[in-house]
């Protein structure tokens, strides 16, 4: 079993749940510390320690660190894309100064690595639709975006100024079971699902040919951990690196999931997540991660819906 000693911060949140279970049965349960400002999430509860920790005091947060012997941190904290355009200030001081307390606490306290996740949300309207290469014109139009390009160049910052280990990728949406999303952009891929089993209805905020890059959770709890397990010698990228699996539109997860509910229906009333939407790129260039070290994706979207309708049932 590896010695290391892993704090997780925002693990309430999508992938917290399943990235805190992944890696407690990688490096023991005792050796990951989830945190939170909310309450435990009911599918950690059980599986190890769990700790009350605000990202934005600083002071606690070291704290905590020094006691439990902290070695690396995943920061997930923030807040999302559509949450976001609704109180921009409150999300761009969250997602800015909870990232710096983190890599300040690592540069003071030589922490062997600190993951934290940046976003497709970085690129904008003028950034290419298809296959958006890894180096390209970056413009974000929302205070998520901004405030991840913004810590992109933080990380890189604090690698080049200060040795910090710090490692991250620009996740697309990301589907899952197990936990809620979050409030972003993208969140209509994991609301078909349970509309689809509940209601066998579903209305998407988005219009039926808006294609978006997706991940299934499985494959992006994986990606988080072979970037953080790959040599140092290995990651040319201290910004953050693009990451892809699939892009689909609403109509085509519609069309997937009626080949399991016949019955199924949908209707489309996009709102102002529809803007967000379009000034994303509709696909990712990742051949930089897969180069570097070894990224490849498991599930598409026809697996996806099988696995998600599966497990949804049970």
């Amino acid at each position: 079993m590896k010695k290391d000693k892993i704090l997780v911060i925002g693990a309430c949140g999508q992938i917290g749940v399943e990235l805190t279970l992944a890696l407690r049965k990688i490096y023991g349960a005792e050796n990951v510390l989830a945190s939170d400002l909310r309450e435990q999430n009911e599918l950690l509860k059980g599986t190890g320690p769990y700790v009350s920790i605000d990202v934005m005091k600083k002071d606690a947060l070291q704290l905590q660190v020094i006691r439990q012997g902290i070695t690396q941190i995943y920061h997930l904290a923030a807040i999302l894309s559509a949450t976001g355009e609704r109180s921009p200030l409150i999300a761009w001081n969250l997602n800015m100064q909870g990232l710096l307390n983190v890599l300040e606490i690592a540069r003071e306290e030589k922490l062997d690595k600190v993951y934290w996740p940046s976003s497709i949300a970085v690129f904008g309207n003028s950034s290419p639709k298809q296959n958006c290469p890894q180096q390209t014109i970056i413009e974000p139009s929302t205070v998520y975006g901004i405030s991840k390009y913004a810590g992109e160049f933080w990380c890189n910052y604090f690698f080049m100024r200060y040795g910090v280990d710090v490692r991250s990728l620009r996740y697309p949406g990301i589907i899952s079971y197990k936990s809620a999303p979050g409030g972003g952009t993208t969140d209509y891929a994991v609301e078909i699902y349970h509309q689809a089993l509940k209601e066998k209805s579903y209305e998407c905020f988005l219009k039926e040919d808006t294609y978006l890059p997706m991940m299934y959770m499985a494959d992006a709890i994986r990606a988080t951990i072979e970037l953080m397990e790959a040599p140092a010698e290995k990651i040319s990228v201290r910004t953050s690196y693009n990451v892809a699996a699939m892009s689909f539109s609403p109509k085509e997860i519609f069309q997937e999931i009626k080949k399991h509910i016949p019955d199924f229906t949908i209707s489309y009333k996009s709102d102002f997540r529809q803007t967000i939407a379009d000034s994303w790129p509709q696909s990712i260039d990742d051949n930089v991660a897969r180069k570097d070290w070894g990224w490849k994706e498991e599930f598409n979207l026809s697996e996806t819906t099988a696995d998600m309708l599966k497990n949804l049932q049970l």
